[in-house]
């Protein structure tokens, strides 16, 4: 498989514009601490990047969705767009939260994980859903609801869709994996 080439890489310092220095600026200020994955390629849309950032730093850090779910429904995410950066990112993260190997395992190859807990299945077919018809049936949704309460549904709703923004910008970027990492479905999966 031919290596691709960074489409967006990051900008040197020098070349910065106002604009663009604030925009980083902001983003190493706050809890991210460094400019870096998706935010590398959307910093040429600098008020993109100050806007999104902050959404992103709500989603990930202080959403109504407990942790481990919220990193659940981000490899969701990673994993439907087939976006390695952010499944690099996430898997670990995911397995600190209490996600289980077996679970994130499942989800690298692209299966229903059987071992998922019952809030995990509930937050997995919403995901599921959501990615592939674009939608959730009434009995997802009603299941959802019980579990995470209306603000619930819509963090978990714009979980998937902050994310998918994040994929589909970094598969256009085509940024690479840090050096030495690995995606677990590459050798099977590739995107042609």
């Amino acid at each position: 498989m031919p290596i691709e080439t960074d489409r967006l890489p990051p900008i040197p310092p020098n070349e910065l514009t106002a604009a663009q220095q604030r925009a980083a600026d902001a983003l190493v200020s706050g809890r991210r601490g460094a400019l870096f994955g998706p935010f590398v390629p959307m910093l040429r849309s600098p008020e993109l990047l100050d806007r999104a950032q902050r959404l992103g730093e709500y989603l990930r850090y202080e959403s109504a969705i407990p942790l481990r779910l919220r990193e659940l429904a981000i490899l969701i995410t990673a994993r439907h767009y087939r976006q390695g950066y952010e499944w690099h990112v996430h898997a670990p993260a995911a397995l600190q939260a209490g996600l289980s190997e077996r679970v994130v395992r499942a989800l690298a190859a692209g299966m229903r994980p059987e071992s998922a807990l019952p809030d995990e299945a509930v937050v997995h077919e919403f995901c599921l859903e959501l990615h592939t018809r674009h939608a959730v049936s009434d009995a997802t949704y009603a299941a959802a609801l019980a579990l995470l309460g209306e603000h619930g549904v819509v963090d978990l709703t714009a979980v998937c869709g902050y994310y998918a923004l994040l994929a589909l910008l970094l598969n256009v970027a085509r940024t690479p994996l840090p050096a030495g990492a690995v995606v677990p479905w590459l050798t099977a999966d590739t995107c042609a």
